[in-house]
């Protein structure tokens, strides 16, 4: 997932907020027909006719197999339309399995206060080769005792599901990456956010939260900016909240105990990079994301 920001930072009417919606999407890698598109433009949802009227204005877009795609993203249509294609095939299983590794998270680690289903099993791109991206803020003092234990969970979870399809990004040595960790922030780091540009204010819109809406309620509410780039994100009423169950007590995990798990974090995150060593095209990926995930990538010193 690419958090980065489009080249563009004003609107001109309808026109152009597509245009840097469309970029905001392609910058992930997904492409949505008129009928998706329209709602979650930026600035605000507008209509399929308008957007066709602006399309058809527009120097930049065109709309090529039912896709609305900028015209530099009609040669790599064949893949994008691919994601289109098999996202619907695969949601539903995907998502019932994400939210039973979710359920199993939170009752692990007491000091999640939400987890959102991230990437593209939430923004309408899902392959069976991809891994799942999970967004997590936690409280103060345990980001990297998130980290670590999310992917030793994951970990776990890949063992039972090593006939999951992997590609060049998802593949590891034991097992392909299931689970894995997008977005991990802190309660601190939240009020307010340091980024609150077009590219976050999406990243919001487009996740699903599963765990602790409340509290992403809270943050969204805290963080204008984010409203202001999507006042959508403020309408939705479509998430869902599980109930933790039993947790495991919040005094088995002090603040203490994150100095070590950064440690232990790094040099994990050391080994996969290393596993990589002869995949330019993952470490390329890595090296891309990580750039447009700052100022919240873990490991900038590693």
């Amino acid at each position: 997932m690419s958090i980065s920001a489009p080249s563009r930072t004003t609107a001109d009417g309808v026109r152009g907020r597509l245009e840097q919606t469309v970029e905001l999407l392609e910058n992930r890698g997904y492409a949505f027909g008129a009928g998706r598109l329209a709602p979650v433009c930026l600035g605000g949802a507008v209509t399929v006719d308008q957007l066709r009227q602006a399309v058809a204005e527009s120097e930049v877009l065109v709309i090529r197999e039912g896709l609305v795609v900028s015209r530099r993203m009609v040669d790599s249509l064949a893949a994008v339309r691919a994601r289109a294609l098999s996202h619907p095939l695969l949601v539903d299983a995907y998502r019932a399995l994400t939210r039973e590794f979710v359920h199993a998270l939170i009752r692990c680690c007491p000091y999640v206060l939400s987890v959102s289903i991230a990437g593209s099993l939430a923004s309408g791109g899902f392959q069976a080769s991809d891994d799942v991206d999970l967004n997590l803020i936690v409280e103060d003092g345990h980001r990297h005792l998130a980290y670590v234990a999310l992917n030793l969970l994951g970990l776990v979870h890949a063992l039972g599901h090593r006939s999951k399809p992997v590609d060049t990004h998802s593949a590891r040595p034991l097992a392909g990456r299931f689970m894995t960790a997008n977005l991990l922030l802190e309660r601190s780091q939240c009020f307010p956010l340091a980024r609150q540009d077009p590219a976050m204010a999406y990243e919001f819109l487009a996740s699903e939260p599963v765990y602790g809406i409340e509290f992403w309620r809270s943050v969204v509410g805290a963080n204008a900016g984010l409203s202001e780039h999507f006042p959508q994100i403020l309408e939705r009423t479509e998430l869902y909240d599980m109930a933790p169950g039993p947790r495991l007590p919040s005094w088995l995990f002090p603040a203490a105990l994150d100095g070590p798990a950064r440690r232990v974090g790094r040099l994990s995150w050391r080994f996969m990079q290393w596993t990589r060593r002869d995949r330019p095209e993952a470490l390329a990926r890595v090296a891309h994301v990580r750039q447009t995930m700052r100022p919240y990538a873990l490991f900038d010193d590693a």
